[in-house]
């Protein structure tokens, strides 16, 4: 069954039962997700050499449909977006787990030369999404099989438009993704990380990822002969100046244990060799992971560019826009997600993060709402040299993805089973 999301519904609160709990057997869920691990490669594959953009993904909606279709679950498909809620409920009373997978792809070439690589030209899942998607399709098979042991809901989000269109936050502030009956009480993620050893679970409490926001600096002189710059007010130096300033700003007036990255990624002004422009723009990113932090940077780059401009007679205006809020993992549900994998995949393969990750995550929204985590999967490929996340040649070890199948579904097995409700 297929229907619209309802932004109406609402949740009542539910309490924990967590001494007596009963805790569900682990064992079985690696060796069935491996078993199952053809069909995910093939729909990981699938994604991958058709990817899509945005909020609006009607293949790859399709092929999730597609594969999720055989389980019996409730399908709900987003109003405004290409989202899709899948929900399974168990056959006694309890919590609601969110366990969510984003979709869209990145406009970008691929140059990895795989015979599944994308049919388009500036189209690349180089991000891991494709994995995503396909990991939560086959923990969604293991899940269904375990219905009548299921105490609660499981509700699988795919959810479209994290690279920079804000998918989650239109999904729970435009239309009540959390509040629909039955209310979410608790959220989980996998991220892919095509760097770390295959297997290993990277987790951290507090901010894991940093906040996003886009930069754009005006600068507006006067124009005038390149042999005569005293007759004119040229904006390039003094853009120049900014983007060496925000870094001393940086290393100064922040401080070093609460990070801010400024970047700037372009610097544009000018059309040819022998003239002056009137005006140049510097646009760039912002990252912290911290609200503290962030807002030392915004009211520091306004002073520091209306300051520079000033002393050249340069009228700057800074422009800031807010990007996506700091990921921040609730610390008990990192308590309770570390036990879990060192449970399924052993203590050695729970890594402790040390610090946030500079990259943003749109599911920094969900986690505002409701307690909750996202973690890294380790999927490195075999071989030395392994290419980041949104590089045009990235690639991922494909068996690793068996390991995220199994956490997604080890995951909601022992968090229903902590928060039975009584009938």
């Amino acid at each position: 069954m297929t229907t619209r999301l309802d932004p109406s519904g609402s949740g009542s609160a539910r309490s924990a039962r967590t001494a007596n709990a009963g805790r569900p057997a682990l064992e079985a869920l690696l060796p069935e997700a491996r078993a199952a691990l053809p069909d995910v490669v093939a729909l990981r594959r699938r994604l991958h050499e058709n990817p899509e953009l945005g909020l609006l993904l009607p293949d790859t909606q399709k092929a999730v449909l597609d594969a999720l279709a055989p389980l019996d679950l409730e399908l709900h498909t987003g109003g405004s977006t290409s989202a899709i809620v899948a929900t399974l409920r168990g056959a006694r009373p309890g919590g609601t787990l969110l366990l969510r997978a984003d979709m869209d792809a990145l406009p970008m070439p691929e140059h990895t030369g795989l015979p599944f690589a994308s049919r388009y030209e500036d189209r690349m899942h180089a991000c891991g999404h494709d994995a995503h998607v396909a990991m939560l399709v086959g923990a969604a098979g293991l899940l269904a099989r375990r219905r009548d042991e299921l105490a609660g809901t499981v509700k699988l989000l795919f959810q479209p438009g994290e690279e920079g269109h804000g998918g989650a936050r239109i999904l729970v502030e435009d239309e009540g993704l959390l509040a629909v009956t039955p209310a979410v009480d608790a959220a989980f993620a996998i991220h892919v990380d095509s760097t770390l050893p295959p297997g290993r679970i990277a987790l951290r409490p507090g901010p894991m990822l940093a906040s996003a926001d886009v930069l754009s600096i005006d600068l507006h002189g006067r124009g005038g002969h390149a042999s005569m710059p005293h007759h004119a007010v040229d904006p390039i130096p003094v853009a120049c100046e900014i983007v060496l300033a925000l870094q001393s700003f940086v290393t100064r007036r922040i401080d070093a244990f609460d990070p801010v990255v400024i970047t700037i990624t372009r610097l544009s002004g000018g059309t040819t060799t022998n003239v002056i422009p009137a005006a140049a723009n510097l646009l760039g990113t912002i990252r912290s992971t911290s609200e503290r932090a962030r807002t030392a940077a915004h009211e520091g780059i306004r002073r520091v560019a209306a300051g520079i401009g000033a002393a050249h007679e340069v009228d700057v205006k800074v422009h800031i826009l807010p990007g996506y809020p700091v990921t921040v993992n609730d610390a008990p549900f990192i308590d309770f997600t570390r036990g879990v994998a060192a449970e399924l995949l052993g203590e050695r393969a729970v890594v402790d993060l040390p610090k946030p990750i500079m990259g943003a995550e749109d599911f920094s929204y969900v986690l505002q709402q409701v307690p909750g985590a996202i973690v890294f999967l380790g999927a490195r490929p075999p071989g030395e040299h392994a290419e980041p996340l949104h590089s045009s040649s990235m690639t991922i070890d494909e068996e690793a993805l068996a390991t995220g199948v199994a956490l997604h579904a080890a995951m909601a097995l022992r968090w229903l089973a902590a928060h039975e409700t009584a009938g």
